[in-house]
């Protein structure tokens, strides 16, 4: 761990090269700097011992490095920490940050932040939350205690409760429990999930909270599942897709390379409350995020 992120490791090849180094320049050949990451003692055995770029290639051993992706912008909100004992640390999560290091993100993530923050290594994700969604966010603390902490989600014994603005629609009888088939489709590039025809796999419960204007409303959605974009994708087939989203139903355009972030239409999800009754402890846990969700004005969105 540096500045709270986790090195990456690569398992070493199959024999074909003798040094360390050209089994690298040949594995990630995209990264042009392997001799000064050697140089510097940034790539690491097993034991946490540097490395040298003429060291052998040993078949089957594992090597650790840490990424260098290119300078990320400052999401420029913070991490409130909610609650943090001995067991958990929840937090109310902002739009924009992701949740663990992944792809172009690594140091502007929740995750980093983190352990920067509070000193943990070992904290991780219990959920997540996509990048776009703010609201309320679990990490367990310990290792050894993370399986049962898990089980709670393969079990379904977490009730999750969301918010969500998107527009009103005065012929949509509510409250309903929205079922569909969703499928993500074939590729690493995907984007959109789809709802296809078939048997459900995803459940939702969607009420209306209140209307905002004559055009949007805040619903509040409780999911029975827990698939990617799951709630995003249902609003969109119920006619309701979320105010800021930028894949539902249209995917945007990328930015430009180089151009400056746009923090100025967040994605209208918010993930407000989750509850479970605690397997290490026995307490009935309850976390609730602070944060609203709010329009600049109704007629500022279509």
């Amino acid at each position: 761990m540096r500045d709270g992120v986790a090195a990456s490791r690569v398992g070493v090849g199959d024999g074909r090269f003798a040094r360390l180094l050209d089994f690298l320049v040949a594995r990630f050949p995209a990264v042009a700097d392997w001799p000064a990451r050697l140089a510097r003692g940034d790539v690491l055995d097993a034991d946490g011992r540097p490395l040298a770029g003429d060291a052998p290639c040993i078949a089957g051993s594992l090597v650790w490095y840490w990424r260098d992706p290119p300078p990320e912008p400052r999401v420029p909100f913070d991490v409130e920490v909610l609650h943090r004992d001995e067991h958990l640390v929840v937090v109310d999560k902002p739009h924009f940050l992701p949740v663990i290091p992944s792809g172009r993100h690594l140091r502007e993530t929740v995750l980093v932040r983190l352990r920067q923050q509070l000193g943990i290594a070992a904290l991780a994700p219990l959920h997540r939350l996509d990048r776009e969604t703010a609201g309320v966010l679990v990490f367990t603390v310990r290792a050894q205690e993370r399986g049962a902490y898990h089980a709670l989600l393969r079990e379904r014994a977490v009730t999750k409760v969301y918010e969500a603005i998107a527009p009103w629609r005065g012929d949509l009888a509510l409250p309903l429990v929205a079922h569909h088939r969703l499928e993500k489709p074939h590729g690493a590039g995907f984007m959109q999930v789809r709802v296809v025809p078939g048997e459900a796999n995803s459940q939702a419960r969607v009420e209306l909270v209140e209307r905002i204007g004559d055009r949007h409303a805040l619903y509040r959605l409780t999911p029975r599942t827990g698939r990617t974009h799951q709630l995003r994708v249902q609003m969109n087939a119920l006619g309701l897709p979320i105010i800021g989203d930028r894949i539902y139903p249209t995917l945007w355009p990328e930015p430009a390379p180089g151009a400056p972030p746009d923090w100025s239409h967040p994605l209208q999800l918010l993930a407000r409350e989750i509850a479970f009754a605690d397997p290490v402890t026995g307490e009935q846990r309850r976390f609730a995020s602070r944060r609203r969700l709010a329009l600049a004005s109704d007629s500022s969105t279509a």
